[in-house]
């Protein structure tokens, strides 16, 4: 049977890699450590986690839980060595880095299938191949992967994202839909402010902490998109010439109009998340909670993802992807990992993961797996190859490109909860029922 190249032994490649092996595929580890490292690195072991030692939240009212939940149950290598190098961390599940990524290392290397070739991957391999080599994919590597890109500007290298929040959890009461000038369907959330209100945001936001810049991230990328503390520090009145421009909104039921407005756009096709516009930010995460819960109806916002400014080369996936992660243009080639616009640990192990079954199956003649919607691994392969997805941006997973239940739970909790046990009961009968 043909065999696979994976190239990057990261944490999506690791995986990718582990599933094929343990279908009975032949696979040809590419990985350019020892001999070449980005500066992000600094161990020569497999699954290097480079910034916390956090795979987030193992609750299954939590959706990283889920997913984590799910790799369990279809013998996810990177979660079996989480599991073993975990550190007490409350409901979260941290590890021991060190431990982890040797452990990772070893289940690797001794694997009869899998064999690893230490080298730098400057050209795309031929037959089935994956590619998982990270945000800091090397330029020539990048500038191969551009070539098979339908697009120019399908290959992207660096993430200026807006935070995006949870539709449920704005306060409608405060905050309205319109559109500017009434035009087309008011399809905006409008969070309108007063001047003594946008004065204190201003100020707030001004004189906010901002995160630390990684001696890896390149500071060139505020030239070409400003976060919004930066034009808050250019002048009282800039946002208010920008994202926050209240000329042409009024309130449909009031037709009160304001001193300034944040709006907020529709971020999937269930209108559960919203993004926050023109709020590109490199505020540390608690900095945006404390000043964004200033913006009236923001209160009690939940962040489903924080607004970050990093390098972090992705591909324009929903118009080069399908749900397999699969080249539409050339479908022997997949991508997996961060690079797909999967945003976390956990996430870019569950692309990986989703890659090598669908892989294997291909290679053994069997239909796909075709993970629903309704699980957390299926939602984010979905949710990446979805063409509707117009300003595409890095994606945690969470509950909001999950499938709604279709009836009311009363409580989020237990909302949350009954959707991992529906995610759950649904890998269990393509365990049964595909041999997933």
């Amino acid at each position: 049977m043909e065999q696979v190249t994976v190239v990057g032994a990261g944490l999506a490649g690791c995986e990718a890699a582990w599933q094929l092996a343990g279908r009975g595929i032949d696979v040809r580890l590419v990985e350019m450590k020892p001999a070449k490292k980005t500066p992000a690195h600094v161990s020569d072991d497999f699954g290097e986690l480079v910034c916390s030692n956090s795979l987030r939240s193992d609750e299954l009212s939590n959706a990283a839980g889920l997913l984590k939940e799910e790799m369990r149950r279809l013998d996810g290598l990177i979660i079996r060595c989480a599991d073993a190098c975990r550190v007490p961390a409350g409901g979260a599940l941290a590890v021991d880095r060190s431990a982890f990524s040797a452990m990772i290392t070893e289940k690797i290397r001794s694997h009869p299938r899998i064999c690893v070739v230490s080298e730098e991957m400057t050209e795309i391999p031929d037959g089935q191949v994956i590619i998982a080599t990270g945000p800091l994919t090397s330029d020539a590597l990048s500038e191969k992967i551009a070539s098979l890109m339908p697009q120019a500007d399908a290959l992207h290298f660096f993430d200026a994202a807006a935070p995006l929040i949870s539709f449920e959890s704005i306060d409608m009461e405060q905050a309205f839909f319109a559109s500017r000038y009434g035009k087309g369907t008011a399809d905006y959330i409008n969070c309108p402010m007063t001047r003594e209100q946008y004065t204190a945001f201003w100020l707030a936001l001004r004189s906010a902490e901002e995160a630390p810049v990684h001696g890896f991230d390149d500071s060139g990328v505020f030239e070409g998109c400003m976060p919004v503390e930066v034009m808050a520090r250019r002048g009282e009145d800039t946002l208010r010439y920008g994202p926050l421009k209240p000329v042409g909104i009024a309130n449909p039921q009031t037709g009160e109009e304001y001193y300034a407005v944040v709006q907020l756009r529709k971020d999937n096709a269930a209108g559960s998340v919203y993004n926050m516009v023109g709020f590109q930010t490199h505020l540390r995460f608690p900095e945006q909670r404390r000043v964004f819960s200033m913006i009236p109806g923001l209160e009690h916002a939940e962040y489903l993802r924080y607004g970050v400014m990093h390098r972090n080369t992705y591909i324009d996936s929903p118009r080069v992807l399908d749900r397999y992660y699969r080249l539409k243009s050339e479908p022997r080639i997949r991508f997996a990992g961060q690079m797909t616009g999967v945003e976390g640990y956990i996430e870019s192990a569950a692309s990986g993961m989703l890659a090598g079954i669908e892989t294997a199956r291909t290679l053994q003649g069997l239909e796909p797996a075709d993970f629903p919607d309704s699980t957390a691994i299926g939602a984010l392969a979905l949710y990446i190859s979805n063409e509707a997805v117009t300003d595409f941006q890095p994606m945690n997973i969470n509950f909001g490109i999950i499938e709604p239940l279709g009836f009311r739970v009363k409580g989020k909790r237990n909302k949350n909860a009954a959707i991992s046990n529906r995610a759950l009961e649904q890998i269990e009968q393509m365990r049964v029922q595909k041999n997933v």
